[in-house]
C-alpha cells in the first residue's frame, strides 16, 4: 500500500499525529478501556488522550478534568424506540442531563468519566448502538435520507445500503488510519437531505437507461469538506448501481487511505487530493479498484430543503404520516428524550430519526392519531411549526465543552433567534448557523447568514468574544455557493441587535416570499456590506 511505503521509508515526512499513529493504532485504545475504567482518569498517559477520539470521545474543556465528550454514530439518523431508551437513559445515568443532536444526524453526550465508559459501551452494544469512529482518522458515522423507507420523494429505500457500508468500516483495522476524518452521505431523498456537496464522498439519486430499462441508481461525489478552506465536492463521471454502492464506497476509501497527505495535517482531508488530482485522475484510479462503471446518468436532485421536515407529511404508506419537529439549537434533555421514546411508541412504531438539521421526526404515526400525538405536552417547547427563526438556527458545541471553540455558541444562539423572532417578522425562514471555531462543525458555510466566533480587541484593549458575518450560502444542486465574509466584527453583547439591524434591511428590501439566498444574488454583496458598515458604523 502506497501509505505504507511512506511510513518505510519516508518517516521525516509524517506530521507527529501520524507517528503516533504508527506506535498505536487508535482502535487500540479500546483494549484500554477497560482498564483505564479501573485505574481511574489519572492511570491514563496524556500521549493516549487523542487516541479516545477512535472510541468516539473527546476529552471537553479543560481537558485536565477528566471529563468526555462522547458522539453515538446514528446511520441515517433511524432510532430504534429500545435505542432511544438507552440514548434517553446514558445522558440520565452519566451525562448530567445533556442530550445533543448533531449536524451529522449523530447523538452527543457531555460529562462522561472513564469509570463510566465500560457501562456506557455496554448498554450501546446492547441495542446495535456504537461511538466507535464517530470521531478520529476513520470513517465517521454516514449521513442519509433521515426518511429512509417512507418518503415519497425517495428512489429508492437506502437503508440495507447504508447498515452494509456502516458496519463493514466499524471496528475494520484495514481502515482504522486515514489520513484525517472521512465523512460519507448515502440518500436517494431528491432534495438532497445528505448535503452532497460538503462530503468527502457522497452517493446521490440518479436514473440510467441501460439495456433498454431505466435503471436506479446513484452519481457519486467527491473531495468536499468544511473547515477552514472549504471545499465542494465534484462529481464523478460514473453511475452506480445500488449493489455495488459498498465496493465503490471501500475503494475510494481505499484511495484516500492510500494516497491521502500526510505530510501536514491540516493539508490530510481528501478535499485537497480531489483539488490537485482532479475528477478524471480521481475516476481513472478508483477504475483501477472497481473496474469499469457506467458513465453517468440523470441526476434526480431537485430542490434542496436544508434537512428541514416540519410538518405533517403523508408516507408513501396509505394511512401513515410522518411528524417533523424541531429540538431549538439540537439540545434536550434526557426527560424529554424519555418522553419522546414513549411518544414514538404510543402512536408510531416507536422510531425517531434525527435530522441533520438538529431537528427529530417521528414516522409511522397513523393518521387517526396525528391530532392526538400533537396535543402531547413535550411539543410546547419541541414544535411542530416553530417561528422563523429558532427554527433554522443551528449551532456547534462551543466554548462551553469544546477545546477548539474561542466563543460562546450553543445558549447563545437560542437566545439571539428567539430575540430575532421578537423583533423581526419575515415572510420566509432565514437559515442561521452559529460556530465556535473555524472547524466549522456547525456548518456556517451552507448557511444563508453564518456566524463565526473570533476574539476582538476592544478600543480600551481588552479582548472579547465575538462574530463575523458570512453570508449567502446554498446547496441549491444548479447554485451551490459556500457563504462570503461580511468585513467587520461584532462584539457578542451587541449581536442580537446588529443582526436585527441587518435583517430588517432584508425585511424592508425584499420581494414577497423572497428568499435570503435569492436576495443575495438580486442585490449583491456591496449592498450587504454596505448595510453592516452603517451598522457598524463604518464610514463610508
Amino acid at each position: 500500500m502506497a501509505y505504507e511505503k511512506i511510513w518505510a521509508k519516508e518517516p521525516d515526512k509524517l506530521n507527529k499525529d501520524e507517528l503516533r499513529k504508527l506506535e498505536k493504532d487508535g482502535l487500540e485504545i479500546l483494549q484500554d478501556i477497560e482498564r483505564y475504567a479501573k485505574e481511574g482518569f489519572e492511570s491514563i498517559p496524556k500521549e493516549d488522550w487523542s487516541l479516545f477520539k477512535w472510541a468516539g470521545l473527546y476529552l471537553q474543556r479543560p481537558k485536565e478534568d477528566g471529563y468526555f465528550m462522547m458522539r453515538v454514530n446514528i446511520p441515517s439518523g433511524v432510532i430504534t424506540n429500545e435505542q432511544a431508551e438507552v440514548i434517553a437513559g446514558i445522558g440520565r445515568d452519566y451525562g448530567r442531563d445533556v442530550i445533543d443532536i448533531t449536524t451529522r444526524q449523530a447523538i452527543q453526550y457531555h460529562w462522561l468519566q472513564i469509570e463510566h465508559m465500560p457501562d456506557i459501551f455496554k448498554r450501546l452494544e446492547s441495542v446495535g448502538l456504537s461511538s466507535v469512529g464517530a470521531c478520529g482518522d476513520i470513517p465517521r458515522t454516514i449521513v442519509g435520507n433521515p426518511l429512509a423507507g417512507i418518503d415519497a420523494n425517495e428512489l429508492l429505500d437506502t437503508r440495507e445500503i447504508v447498515e452494509d457500508v456502516y458496519w463493514y468500516f466499524q471496528r475494520n483495522p484495514e481502515f482504522s488510519n486515514l489520513p484525517r476524518k472521512f465523512k460519507m452521505s448515502i440518500s436517494a431523498n431528491i432534495h438532497n437531505a445528505g448535503h452532497d456537496r460538503i462530503n468527502c464522498v457522497a452517493f446521490t439519486p440518479a436514473v440510467k437507461k441501460m439495456d433498454g430499462e431505466e435503471v436506479v441508481g446513484f452519481h457519486v461525489k467527491v473531495g468536499g469538506g468544511l473547515s477552514a478552506k472549504p471545499y465542494l465536492a465534484e462529481e464523478l463521471d460514473v453511475f452506480v448501481r445500488p449493489e455495488r454502492v459498498k465496493e465503490v464506497a471501500v475503494a475510494i476509501t481505499t484511495i484516500y487511505r492510500d494516497y491521502g497527505y500526510r505530510e501536514k495535517r491540516h493539508r490530510a482531508r481528501l478535499k485537497f487530493l480531489v483539488a490537485d488530482w482532479g475528477v478524471d485522475r480521481f475516476k481513472e484510479k478508483l477504475l483501477e479498484y472497481t473496474g469499469e462503471l457506467p458513465s453517468k446518468g440523470t441526476c434526480k436532485l431537485e430542490k434542496w430543503n436544508g434537512g428541514y421536515f416540519y410538518g405533517v407529511h403523508p408516507q408513501k404508506q396509505d394511512g401513515l404520516s410522518y411528524v417533523g419537529f424541531n429540538v431549538p439549537v439540537g439540545r434536550m434533555n434526557s426527560a424529554e428524550w424519555f418522553e419522546l421514546a414513549r411518544i414514538a411508541k404510543a402512536y408510531g412504531n416507536g422510531e425517531i430519526r434525527t435530522c441533520n438539521s438538529q431537528n427529530i421526526i417521528i414516522p409511522n404515526v397513523a393518521n387517526e392519531k396525528v391530532e392526538e400525538l400533537l396535543a402531547e405536552p413535550l411539543f410546547e417547547r419541541i414544535k411542530l411549526e416553530p417561528k422563523h427563526f429558532i427554527g433554522y438556527s443551528v449551532s456547534c458545541t462551543g466554548i462551553e465543552y469544546c477545546n477548539l471553540a474561542l466563543v460562546e455558541t450553543k445558549e447563545r444562539m437560542r437566545r439571539v433567534a428567539e430575540y430575532l423572532d421578537e423583533h423581526i417578522s419575515v415572510d420566509v425562514p432565514v437559515r442561521i448557523h452559529m460556530i465556535g471555531c473555524p472547524n466549522a462543525c456547525g456548518q456556517r458555510q451552507i448557511a444563508d447568514i453564518g456566524l463565526q466566533g473570533v476574539k476582538m480587541k476592544t478600543k480600551d484593549k481588552q479582548m472579547v468574544e465575538a462574530f463575523e458575518f458570512y453570508v449567502g450560502g446554498t446547496l441549491e444542486t444548479e447554485h451551490a455557493q459556500f457563504n462570503h465574509k461580511l468585513k467587520g466584527k461584532v462584539e457578542a453583547e451587541e449581536l442580537a441587535p446588529a443582526l436585527t439591524s441587518l435583517l430588517r434591511y432584508f425585511e424592508e428590501n425584499k420581494e414577497p416570499n423572497e428568499l435570503f439566498f435569492d436576495f443575495y444574488q438580486r442585490v449583491g454583496h456591496d449592498a450587504l456590506q454596505n448595510a453592516l458598515d452603517e451598522i457598524l458604523g463604518v464610514a463610508s
